[in-house]
């Protein structure tokens, strides 16, 4: 199985606290490699250095079998993109949120392809609409439709369901099922393990910044793992 992205040895520390500790793993083509542990774990500050959010104290991350300290920041960021816990969108219509990424590289999306983003998110004709009036959970599929509209390698979501009511976090995990089926590799951070096992192909836990296991989601996700 092709490998698409490789964190080598990575680690982050402030002063004297060590945030993430000598971690390393690789992840595969299509598959969705979910990040579990306690609070304070350091899951999202690992999955901020996959795309260097944050800077590496040292290790690296092979993006293709490259350094990514090699691929311009812009290139790195369409690459690899992410949606954060909390949606957040421009202001404006939907279509200028998706539009806005590839601008960015010159490209102009026309309106069928932003029509074919919203319907792969579950929002068809939501084109139009103003941010303004989405709920919450249609603004963080918009996130997702933006993401995707760069053409990722792979998407890094961080915690993308906790600030949803329960209908709406459902709706989310089966948007990131579809992505998942159309071929985009993800990393996923979540504190809920039922969420996990629904999603993910392989889980990784980390526990005070080191990654203690990593493997088959039945594996790491047995009866008597407990997180908090």
């Amino acid at each position: 199985m092709s490998i698409i992205l490789e964190a080598r040895r990575l680690a982050r520390s402030a002063g004297t606290k060590i945030i993430v500790n000598d971690v390393s793993f690789d992840v595969h083509m299509g598959e969705l490699l979910a990040i579990v542990g306690p609070s304070g774990a350091g899951k999202s500050s690992l999955l901020r250095l996959l795309n260097r959010l944050d800077e590496p104290t040292s290790g690296s991350v092979l993006l293709g079998g490259k350094d990514y300290r090699e691929v311009p920041t812009r290139e790195l960021r369409r690459r690899v993109g992410m949606v954060m816990q909390r949606p957040f969108v421009f202001p404006g219509t939907v279509a200028e949120n998706l539009r806005f990424g590839p601008r960015q590289q010159g490209k102009d999306l026309p309106d069928s392809e932003i029509e074919r983003l919203l319907r792969a998110v579950g929002l068809p004709g939501f084109a139009s609409e103003q941010v303004t009036h989405l709920s919450g959970g249609e603004a963080q599929r918009v996130c997702f439709a933006r993401a995707l509209a760069n053409q990722p390698t792979t998407l890094l979501l961080d915690e993308p369901t906790s600030s949803l009511d329960e209908a709406a976090k459902f709706e989310a995990e089966a948007v990131i099922r579809k992505i998942v089926e159309q071929g985009v590799t993800s990393v996923l951070v979540t504190h809920d393990l039922a969420q996990a096992r629904r999603l993910a192909t392989r889980v990784a836990r980390l526990e005070a910044g080191k990654l203690i296991q990593i493997g088959p989601v039945s594996e790491v996700l047995n009866a008597e793992t407990s997180l908090s």
